[in-house]
């Protein structure tokens, strides 16, 4: 029970904190009463205590000295003013889990002065226990914070400990912005339903179906995908017409494009925080 007896303050009580909060109650790892939640808005904060019974509170201070493990669930824009509230507040042995989109370990570090860091980045179906998040651990991490962490991470689905921060970076392109791209492509499919002749709602249900089903048989198959691929492929047939056109329309070039172009996204929006960050320190 790494979490036993700990305390946790979610700097930010934004969707993936709310998800976090479920995950971690769904499991039973922490009670309600061992969790902080900060947020500016005053309505947000009343309707996180009321469903989840945690403490809410306005002061980012307040929470994270209270705490055993703060995470940071900030936007982006926002981090470095958080940083610069928490900067000189927190204890050595507290743990720190960053999960701000595209912020390296060196910014929270030195943001924070402090060196407990764990950075870590969760993808949207998340929201019910059912996301994947890659994750990393600085030198200073000890083995029992990597397992509080890994229990924190874990309540939202599968969690993937990597040795290389650049790995975090090409998660968040990969997995990270992944369900945009499968949410795209169901949305095309559902519109050719339409086309077809389907009305919208019979058309929708097909496609979820189908790619759920999908999924749940690749896993528990253990077949190579392009094996699985094969299996439905009939010379000849209706499948193998359809790939011709996806192939002629270099739908994995345009795939592979797209995670590259998030994946260096990322990297510009790691530099831009090291670029705030040095400014700030300046």
């Amino acid at each position: 029970m790494p979490l036993q007896g700990k305390r946790l303050a979610f700097i930010g009580g934004g969707t993936m904190a709310e998800a976090m909060v479920r995950g971690l109650f769904d499991k039973h790892l922490v009670p309600p009463s061992h969790v902080l939640v900060t947020g500016p808005r005053r309505e947000r904060r009343a309707d996180l205590t009321k469903r989840f019974g945690v403490k809410a509170l306005a002061s980012n201070v307040e929470a994270a000295r209270a705490a055993h493990v703060v995470i940071l669930s900030v936007k982006p824009q926002v981090l470095p003013t958080v940083l610069r509230e928490l900067r000189g507040e927190l204890r050595e042995d507290q743990l720190v889990i960053s999960i701000v989109a595209g912020a390296p370990v060196a910014v929270i570090r030195d943001g924070l002065e402090h060196a407990v860091i764990v950075r870590a980045m969760p993808n949207t179906p998340a929201q019910i226990g059912m996301g994947v998040t890659a994750w990393t651990a600085a030198a200073a991490v000890d083995r029992d914070q990597r397992d509080r962490a890994k229990a924190i991470l874990g309540a939202l689905g599968e969690e993937l400990e990597v040795d290389d921060e650049g790995q975090v970076d090409m998660a968040t392109a990969l997995s990270g912005t992944g369900p945009t791209y499968v949410f795209l492509l169901m949305e095309a499919l559902v519109d050719a339903g339409v086309h077809l002749g389907f009305s919208r709602r019979v058309a929708e249900e097909l496609v979820l179906r189908t790619v759920e089903g999908s999924a749940a048989f690749a896993r528990q198959s253990e077949r190579h995908l392009a094996e699985l691929r094969n299996m439905v492929t009939s010379p000849g047939g209706t499948s193998a017409a359809a790939i011709y056109e996806l192939e002629k329309g270099t739908l994995r070039t345009v795939l592979s494009r797209a995670v590259y172009a998030a994946f260096r996204r990322t990297r510009e929006l790691g530099a831009e925080a090291e670029a705030r960050s040095r400014k700030e320190q300046s």
